[in-house]
């Protein structure tokens, strides 16, 4: 636990100090997550005016880190919210990418042998499912980003994205499919 006295006196120098040893980390937290850089950099900046702006309300019952990410957590979920109304793709685009016209795979999948934690330490693999994710829908990115890589409940991701959960299982599905294919191509191959 931090102890509140650090915590005492002027918040412009705690947040200049904020600012040096946290928003490398907040800005990759966020690009993860968005996608975007541009966006990414605003969501920081956000959170940081958010910081200083309850400064006195932060007990240090954790830490400076955990704290601001969990301010941060909360603007990418309204950054989503407001945005995820805005996108979908139709089934038959699905049907006919995926599936042949006898119902069966176009193309059989092949298996993965690299290790998943392996591959989540890689840079080259991080910027390249990043690409990946920009290529879904940003309704079917953010479904799976908050259920795969931050470990949402169903029951949260569908109250933050208001869909239903039968329609969050579609999406993460599909979302998995298009990530499998892309990964093949761009990674696997």
């Amino acid at each position: 636990m931090v102890q509140k006295a650090k915590y005492d006196g002027d918040a412009r120098e705690n947040i200049d100090r904020l600012v040096d040893q946290h928003t490398e980390a907040l800005y990759s937290y966020a690009l993860m997550r968005v996608g975007k850089p541009d966006v990414a950099e605003d969501m920081v900046q956000d959170t940081l005016l958010a910081a200083l702006q309850s400064w006195q309300s932060f007990a240090g019952d954790s830490s400076e880190r955990t704290w601001l990410i969990g301010i941060l957590r909360h603007k990418i979920l309204d950054f989503f919210r407001r945005n995820s109304r805005r996108e979908d793709v139709d089934d038959e685009t699905w049907r006919t990418e995926y599936f042949n016209k006898s119902r069966h795979w176009k193309d059989k999948m092949r298996s993965w042998k690299a290790d998943p934690e392996m591959l989540a330490e890689d840079v080259e693999f991080r910027q390249v499912l990043q690409d990946c994710l920009r290529e879904l829908s940003r309704v079917m990115a953010r479904a799976f980003v908050m259920r795969e890589i931050e470990g949402f409940s169903s029951e949260e991701i569908c109250k933050h994205l208001e869909i239903t959960e039968t329609n969050l299982w579609v999406r993460l599905h599909r979302a998995r499919l298009q990530l499998r294919r892309c990964l093949e191509l761009n990674w696997f191959s």
